[in-house]
């Protein structure tokens, strides 16, 4: 049933993006295509196994490489047909026209129709100064960055130490943005930060903010603390792997070295999605504070809390540096699932009840697909690679969780924006709040959400342009293999798929 379940949500938020998509004509057609062939062999492969047809590894890889395959064609084409696109568009716009798109409204004309770019508007000047933290000087400088052709600014509200901007966008958002931020920075220097987002009403706002508002970098008492938090998740990936093992290593330390390979199998996975991170992060040149990892006795780690030191440009980078982690460490656990279950013998280390295999969908799948009707028996034998394999997938799921500043939290804001992020985050902490119910472990990580990840990150500087449909696609694909792995299978749909003895 939860695997129906799946199957018919992804169809629908794929039907809802056709519904998106078919305003924009033939490019968004173009993009909605690429949507659904990278996900055409996940769904494909769902609902066979639902259905008891188990695709073989050789077909799974012909499935995922013709994906790429049409993929790649569909961007190409959808480039092409952009650039098209773009040329019509710049043949037919007039220099400093409006948006041709928008009706005519009260406050996008100006009372002179004389005005300028440079010239700011009379009732942003007819506003105090001094009610502003932004020197009198500093502001006058500030508002003569606004004009007809980028955002027509009719209302200065202070703002912390800086002050928001009201008004009217004008022309497209990463021109418009790029031109007030180099017209900022033209008159006022590295002082200022400019932002352009999404205001309560959803309109385009401006917020220029001073630079001691940057976040700060991490002080030495917080670099001593990550290095402590680091060194406790050893000792603690050192115990979870003794108790896989049958022994408490505090009660028996001599057995350190059984320990060890499973214990490094656990770190080289959290490794694996820091430094997912961090390379994308400098390929973006956006500054991360050292992991502050959240040790846990009984699965060594539930990840890292890692801020960002410098403000990041736009939606894009958001995306990429929060979706490169998990990438990453699942990749590293799905070969080492893999390569554990086609390593696993009857004769194999760890002796395990077939019913185990029925505690996540994508597992589960994985490993029917390999084992066959081994998993019929009372007991199967596997490679310990297997557990460490499975661990690291629960450990990139929980990471995906779509709420505040985890990595899914952060994917749902750069795809959505604030306010589905801060949506999700609730929804995620009322079902964790549920499933501690039944298990512990939820319980635990709710409490870590709510007291130190549940807000969420601060808006890029451009917070309007969204990333393109290949990144929307990649992260609704993440979430999917999320759930696919948090969730269990229902006892009597495994039982169908011989799946427990």
């Amino acid at each position: 049933m939860i695997t129906l379940l799946i199957l018919v949500v992804a169809l629908i938020i794929l039907g809802w993006g056709f519904y998106r998509a078919r305003p924009f004509g033939k490019l968004g057609i173009l993009a909605w295509l690429q949507s659904v062939v990278l996900m055409a062999p996940w769904l494909l492969f769902f609902g066979l196994f639902t259905a008891g047809v188990y695709l073989n590894l050789v077909s799974i890889i012909f499935l995922i490489v013709l994906s790429a395959g049409l993929y790649i064609f569909l961007g190409n084409r959808l480039r092409a047909e952009g650039s098209n696109s773009a040329l019509l568009s710049r043949l037919s716009v007039l220099p400093n026209s409006t948006d041709p798109t928008r009706s005519p409204e009260p406050s996008d004309s100006p009372t002179d129709p004389g005005i300028t770019p440079e010239t700011p508007k009379p009732v942003e000047t007819a506003l105090e100064a001094d009610v502003l933290s932004i020197p009198a000087d500093d502001l006058k400088l500030i508002q003569g960055i606004f004009g007809v052709d980028t955002f027509f600014a009719t209302e200065t509200i202070p703002y912390r130490e800086g002050a928001i901007f009201k008004g009217n966008l004008r022309g497209e958002v990463d021109a418009s943005y790029q031109r007030l931020a180099n017209n900022l920075a033209a008159r006022v220097g590295d002082r200022y930060r400019l932002f352009l987002v999404a205001g309560p009403d959803d309109r385009p706002t401006v917020i220029v903010l001073p630079r001691s508002n940057d976040p700060q970098p991490t002080t030495v008492l917080q670099g001593l603390l990550a290095l402590v938090l680091f060194l406790t998740t050893i000792a603690a990936s050192v115990a979870s792997a003794g108790l896989m093992l049958g022994f408490d290593i505090s009660q028996q330390p001599d057995r350190f070295r059984e320990a060890l390979p499973i214990s490094i199998g656990i770190l080289s996975i959290l490794a694996a999605h820091e430094l997912g991170h961090r390379l994308l992060a400098r390929r973006h040149h956006v500054r991360l504070s050292p992991p502050f990892f959240i040790p846990t006795w009984e699965i060594a780690s539930f990840g890292a809390i890692t801020r960002f030191e410098s403000l990041l440009p736009n939606r894009n980078v958001l995306f990429d540096v929060a979706f490169a982690g998990p990438a990453a460490g699942g990749v590293v656990s799905v070969v080492l699932l893999i390569t554990g279950l086609l390593l696993s013998q009857s004769s194999s280390l760890f002796q395990v009840q077939s019913n185990v295999f029925q505690g996540s969908i994508f597992v589960g799948a994985l490993a029917r697909i390999i084992l066959g009707d081994t998993l019929q028996q009372p007991l199967v034998g596997v490679h310990p690679l297997v557990l460490v394999g499975w661990l690291g997938l629960v450990l990139t799921a929980i990471n995906l969780l779509p709420t505040g500043q985890l990595d899914g939290g952060r994917i749902v804001q750069a795809i959505y924006g604030r306010k589905v992020a801060g949506r999700t985050t609730i929804i995620t902490l009322i079902v964790l709040g549920l499933a501690a119910l039944v298990n512990v472990l939820a319980l635990y990580w709710a409490i870590v959400i709510l007291f130190l990840q549940r807000d969420l990150e601060r808006p890029p500087l451009n917070e309007l342009s969204e990333p393109d449909d290949a990144r929307a696609a990649l992260g609704l694909l993440a979430l999917f293999l999320m759930a696919a792995i948090l969730l269990p299978l229902a006892p009597n749909l495994a039982g169908r798929l011989g799946i427990g003895g």
